[in-house]
């Protein structure tokens, strides 16, 4: 519990009803959408920049950790206060400033809604490209923190490929701007990519400059049925090998299948051992040429059916079955480890045989399901936490999942984040000298270490 000075030096910045120090708030706070949680020790939520700088401050000379928190629905642990302090819940910035339909930029605060920024920009004949899928409940804060993906990142990239530039608070309560709304480039290092996916650990964004595209003027949706996930899999490499490049290529396994149908009863083919929801975009005779051939590459590779999308509805519910994978997961187990190891294309079918292998081993439920067009794969383990055993194998599943991905040479994370749930993997993915770099700048731009801290590079269990 803070000391009441502080509580009152707060609340003379932001107001006594912005600040939260109830025990059902604390606990509310302790959680994201992972299994993990510590309790903060106030919850704080700043309307405007100007309040950020002054909590900042205050939380600088009393040397309290400051967590900045979004919607709550990162996958690894990022906004979890491991060291209590405060929670700064930023949902209260949550303006659109700008969106400028001749330089193709919009300029937003950090609780704005993905969504909601989709929508301004379509309003003007644009698109803001990733689309997670926490698209209607996350912010974009927490997109940039996290480096956030989604089924377009095939073709467009990812969160990290739209930030031309943000605006952080720094730990002494100063304010950094990085890059700029031409194409973000400014004199010496890329600064804005070292606060893309920082997961507030170097500052907290108060502003972010985001590019934007033009609509794509047709796209189709189609899905491959397969009956077995290893030839969906294959599918998606000799794709990528084809020359075209869809605009989103994701594949789901015969347990996300069933358990998205048991949640939506929309018509999936429970029988099938795997599909893949594929579209491409662009003009009208282009993307008409991809269609067929991408209907002719998952034929080829062993597809049963391919059905097209007829219209834009169609489109939606195939969509939204992807969509509600998430969801969908709590009917197999209460507990998750939702992973997004992320492995170079062409090594897709072999990471689907290794997590087939590893769920085989350990006897857990393993959803298989994610991006598969730019590698970016959910292997999610599913298990109850009170069921000692259970959930031990499940993170043995878990450490072979990570290690797997490693040796293939991928990423821990491809848009879910470190946090602190991969954080005791990380320097197996760095090296110890990357490891060492990224304290050292760690140290440099947050020198009192109270923003975020335990996480990413300052992990203080059991490295592995």
């Amino acid at each position: 519990m803070l000391k009441p000075d502080v509580i009152k030096e707060l609340s003379a910045v932001v107001g006594a009803d912005h600040v939260m120090t109830a025990n059902e708030d604390m606990i509310i706070y302790s959680n994201d959408a992972t299994m993990f949680n510590a309790k903060p020790e106030a919850i704080v939520q700043p309307g405007s920049r100007d309040e950020v700088v002054e909590i900042v401050k205050i939380a600088d000379r009393h040397h309290l950790p400051v967590t900045c928190r979004g919607a709550g629905t990162c996958l690894s642990g990022g906004p979890i206060p491991l060291k209590g302090g405060i929670v700064l819940e930023m949902t209260r910035m949550n303006r659109i400033l700008k969106v400028d339909p001749v330089n193709k930029v919009a300029v937003v605060e950090p609780g704005v809604i993905a969504f909601a920024l989709t929508t301004a920009a379509n309003k003007v004949g644009l698109l803001y490209p990733p689309d997670p899928s926490s698209l209607k409940e996350s912010t974009l804060g927490g997109n940039v923190s996290e480096c956030a993906g989604g089924p377009k990142g095939v073709k467009y990239g990812i969160t990290r490929n739209f930030v031309l530039g943000v605006e952080a608070v720094l730990s002494d309560g100063s304010i950094v701007k990085t890059g700029n709304e031409v194409d973000g480039d400014m004199a010496g290092p890329d600064w804005t990519m070292l606060f893309t996916g920082s997961e507030g650990t170097l500052g907290v964004i108060i502003s972010i400059t985001l590019r934007l595209v033009p609509i794509p003027a047709v796209k189709k949706t189609m899905m491959a049925i397969y009956d077995r996930l290893e030839d969906a899999a294959k599918t998606v490499s000799v794709t990528m090998a084809s020359g075209i490049i869809p605009t989103t290529l994701e594949i789901m396994d015969n347990l996300s299948i069933v358990s998205v149908e048991n949640y939506l009863k929309i018509g999936l083919p429970v029988k099938a051992g795997g599909l893949l929801l594929i579209e491409v975009d662009g003009v009208e005779s282009t993307v008409e040429e991809d269609a067929k051939r991408v209907s002719e590459i998952c034929k080829k590779c062993g597809a049963s059916e391919v059905k097209m999308a007829k219209t834009p509805a169609e489109a939606e519910e195939l969509w939204l079955a992807r969509r509600s994978i998430n969801p969908a997961f709590g009917q197999v187990a209460p507990c998750k480890f939702a992973e997004d190891a992320t492995v170079p294309r062409s090594l897709v079918p072999v990471l689907v045989e290794k997590v087939l292998e590893i769920q085989k081993k350990y006897d857990v439920p393993i959803f298989i399901c994610g991006h598969a067009g730019d590698g970016n794969m959910h292997p999610t383990i599913m298990f109850d936490k009170r069921n000692k055993e259970q959930k031990e194998r499940a993170e043995k599943a878990l450490h072979e999942v990570h290690i797997v991905t490693l040796e293939l040479g991928g990423t821990l994370s491809g848009e879910h984040g470190i946090g602190f749930a991969k954080a005791p993997y990380l320097r197996a993915e760095t090296g110890l000298a990357g490891y060492k770099l990224g304290q050292e700048i760690k140290k440099a731009v947050d020198p009192t270490g109270i923003l975020n801290p335990g996480k990413m590079f300052f992990y203080e269990g059991e490295l592995h």
